[in-house]
């Protein structure tokens, strides 16, 4: 498959962004919160306004620590699945109140999924949302179409196969991505964290992914880890599951973890001949320890062996959601220092006379990495010692 052709507005124009994947720090008021939802104490529209209100601390952490792309912290999502199964037609939640905010629903479907209508699932609200709290571009993210599916029990046969229930959802993720792009999103990010559980299905995988993206022209990430459900991996192995399936991905960019696992599978990107867009994972997600900037700007050069800085992001390994606010806040502080340093390395020319018309951008290259990574320092010192993983909160 040919190279997507996307928007060249879509991202930011410097060089190594930073970004999240997705979902932020759950600060644990903001989970008691959502247990007394579920408990019948507070109502929906309270819960609504304590969303809101989390979200809009999220964007500014964000913005803060010098992020080039935010998202809204998934803040309003439980976890990563019930969000949007609660709101498919069709799909049948048999206990609609949690023990705790964070488990799965039991979900199911005692027929074939009805065709996309007019009704959408509400993403583009969301969006429009967060949008108006900030001038950064804005990702949104959705759980892909495989990974909904192994979260929905077909005991009935409404399908042949588990594959026409990931045809079908990725069908009403179409819809949902063809919304949002109306409401004016240029970035868009599909989660597959199930398909390193099922390696053999990756072929599916991209089938349903290039359902739900031939939907939007809009900038597309697809994000495959390795889980992250209470600050543990689902599973371990390598990212050669992924090809040669994934190079028929109608997507700009894949988004994977490299800081937990190392960069061996780097080597992927060349063998394969990837020639589109890496969202660098730089930070280790299920550890409380803060990354150096030093440490994150290594691992950012050793990427530059494999994928050309124009086509580099860099991001955490997963979502932030498990990781205490303070560390959550001090990692994307590393990280944005990380990658200044290495902008500047790779952006400052050769020493030229103070004539010359480099001098300016020689000057003002090497002071934002050193605020950076002066920041960086700052954010790390307010961080205390806490557990590696922390409550559900």
């Amino acid at each position: 498959m040919s190279t997507p052709q996307r928007r060249a507005g879509d991202l930011p124009q410097t060089l190594l962004p930073t970004t999240v994947i997705g979902s932020y720090s759950v600060p644990e008021w903001l989970g008691q919160l959502k247990n007394d939802y579920y408990r019948h104490r507070i109502s929906r529209r309270h819960l609504d306004e304590i969303h809101e209100m989390a979200i809009k601390a999220a964007v500014l952490d964000q913005e803060r620590a010098g992020i080039d792309i935010v998202s809204d912290g998934e803040l309003r999502r439980d976890n990563d699945v019930d969000y949007l199964l609660a709101r498919i037609p069709g799909v049948e939640i048999a206990r609609p109140d949690k023990g705790d905010y964070f488990d799965y629903y039991d979900a199911s479907i005692g027929a074939p999924l009805p065709p996309p209508g007019p009704a959408s699932l509400g993403l583009a609200g969301d969006f429009r949302f967060v949008r108006q709290l900030t001038d950064r571009p804005v990702k949104l993210s959705l759980t892909g179409p495989y990974s909904l599916a192994h979260r929905i029990q077909d005991a009935t046969g409404a399908y042949p196969d588990h594959a026409g229930l990931v045809r079908a959802l990725a069908g009403l993720l179409a819809a949902e991505a063809a919304e949002l792009a109306r409401a004016g999103a240029r970035v868009l990010q599909l989660d597959e964290p199930f398909l390193a559980g099922y390696p053999e299905d990756a072929g599916l995988a991209v089938e349903a992914v290039n359902i739900v993206t031939g939907a939007a022209d809009v900038t597309w990430i697809l994000h495959v880890c390795y889980g992250n459900r209470y600050a543990r991996p689902l599973w371990e192995g390598h990212y050669d599951f992924l090809f040669p399936a994934v190079k028929e991905a109608d997507v700009d960019q894949l988004a994977l973890e490299f800081a937990r696992t190392g960069d061996e599978d780097l080597g992927l990107l060349e063998q394969h001949h990837w020639d589109r867009g890496l969202g660098l994972g730089v930070i280790d997600v299920k550890t409380e320890r803060v990354e150096s900037p030093d440490l994150v700007a290594a691992r950012i050069r050793r990427a530059l062996r494999f994928v050309a800085p124009d086509k580099l992001v860099i991001n955490p390994d997963c979502g932030l959601r498990h990781l205490l606010p303070d560390t959550a806040r001090a990692k994307l502080a590393a990280m944005v220092a990380g990658a200044a340093i290495v902008r500047a390395e790779v952006t400052t020319p050769p020493t030229a006379p103070s004539t010359s018309q480099n001098a300016p951008a020689e000057r003002t290259a090497a002071p934002n990495a050193t605020q950076a990574r002066g920041a960086a320092d700052a954010a790390a010192a307010r961080t205390t010692a806490r557990s590696a993983v922390p409550s559900k909160g």
